[in-house]
């Protein structure tokens, strides 16, 4: 079963860390990205940049209106996402709590709808 996690961290945080402790704790999420790809689990993900560079599109009167940044201010923002192949949402949480990137953020683990439409049947 696939889940989408996505992490989400608070910016103002990320960079008031020393460059040391950024640099360590990707390289922890890394590692841990790499034994999940190890275990069958990792199906992929990415991280994002920063919302500074986000756009948003919405539907307004009959015209789409872009906004920089993020729709919502919020304390945390995405960060990123992974997609994770798991028995089921327990199993998901169990892998997940081990990300480094969860002390850091928190993960929003959410199920994959395979009944709907999929890029790849396009």
């Amino acid at each position: 079963m696939k889940f989408i996690c996505l992490g989400y961290m608070e910016e103002r945080k990320w960079h008031e860390m020393p460059e040391r402790d950024r640099t360590t704790l990707m390289e922890k999420c890394c590692a841990y990205d790499d034994e999940l790809r190890q275990g069958g689990h990792f199906m992929g993900g990415e991280a994002l940049q920063s919302v500074r560079n986000a756009a948003t599109l919405q539907y307004h009167n009959g015209q789409v209106a872009v906004t920089d940044g993020p729709y919502a201010e919020t304390k945390e923002q995405l960060g990123g996402f992974l997609v994770l192949e798991a028995r089921d949402l327990n199993h998901a949480i169990q892998l997940m709590s081990k990300h480094p990137g969860a002390r850091f953020g928190s993960f929003e683990i959410r199920p994959v709808d395979e009944n709907q439409c999929v890029s790849d049947k396009v």
